[in-house]
């Protein structure tokens, strides 16, 4: 099994069974490892695209049923599990159902962030119906601490076109909510489209993502964690560290090695080694991940 980790590798033993619920899918009865054997504070998955029905992978209700049953055999429950968005793929009503169905089962709390196909037309209406940030401001952006770790929640595509966008109201709430949090408190942000420019002619950057960088770098220990791109990319600036995860749904190309981004088609097995989750434990103030394919 492939496995990609960030800053330390974190012990796995995979210990543990958890079977997929979907009825009759191609992942239905597939078992799966059921991810670390000690606790971890908290799980990321993102990009599960409900409703997409193509090769890339027929059956994305299944492959976010394989993340579900495996958070759910882990021993000890994180303390959240955080979707990085696109949890739907064309923001249907049914689509959401579908989707909700298969969240809901988590044994721990949720918290899900929208992607641009969950929010089309700049539509929220629909997410909002179905799901609701806790902490979170009547902008949707959020703030809560845990454990000594400060996190935030940044929402970044609003009147999405091609690049993410914060805008003013998020930033200046962004500046006073930071103002109050000491520079050795360790910072985990979450947010859909990468906040740096990780490849922009694909418009993977958020487009005044600089401006709640500055706000973040004066802190000694910050974690950037987002979605939108499918794969896993890890980058550092200063003290700020970036990982994309990957999809639960199906991977994208990697960055300038298609004319465009969009689906990739796999063999099957190659698939579930392309998409998975990812667990996080924070230990002495610093944060430590592994993503765990599906193969």
């Amino acid at each position: 099994m492939r496995r990609a980790s960030f800053l330390e590798h974190v012990a796995w033993t995979g210990a543990g069974i958890a079977y997929s619920l979907g009825a009759g899918g191609l992942f239905a009865g597939r078992a799966v490892a059921a991810g670390p054997a000690q606790a971890v504070d908290f799980v990321q998955i993102s990009d599960s695209h409900i409703g997409f029905h193509q090769p890339a992978n027929p059956d994305v209700t299944g492959t976010l049923q394989l993340a579900v049953d495996a958070i759910n055999a882990m021993s000890a429950q994180p303390a959240f599990v955080v979707h990085t968005g696109d949890i739907t793929h064309l923001s249907t009503a049914a689509q959401y159902d579908d989707a909700r169905a298969i969240l809901s089962q988590l044994r721990a709390p949720l918290i899900a962030l929208p992607g641009e196909h969950d929010v089309i037309g700049n539509d929220f209406a629909p997410y909002l119906a179905n799901f609701k940030i806790p902490h979170s401001t009547a902008g949707g952006w959020a703030s809560w601490d845990a454990r000594g770790v400060h996190y935030v929640v940044l929402l970044n595509v609003f009147n999405y076109e091609k690049l993410g966008l914060l805008g003013s109201e998020q930033l200046d709430w962004l500046a006073k909510d930071l103002a109050r949090v000491a520079t050795a408190t360790p910072v985990v942000v979450f947010t859909h489209v990468p906040l740096y420019a990780l490849y922009p002619q694909w418009g993977w950057t958020t487009e005044d993502g600089v401006k709640a960088l500055a706000l973040l770098r004066r802190f000694d220990n910050v974690t950037v964690l987002n979605g939108h791109i499918h794969q896993i990319v890890t980058h550092q600036e200063g003290t700020i560290r970036f990982a994309s995860a990957d999809a639960t749904a199906y991977p994208q190309p990697k960055p300038g090695s298609a004319a465009k981004p969009g689906p990739v088609t796999l063999a099957h097995d190659d698939l579930l080694h392309a998409i998975g989750y990812r667990t996080v434990e924070i230990a002495a103030g610093d944060l430590r991940f592994e993503d765990h394919p599906f193969g």
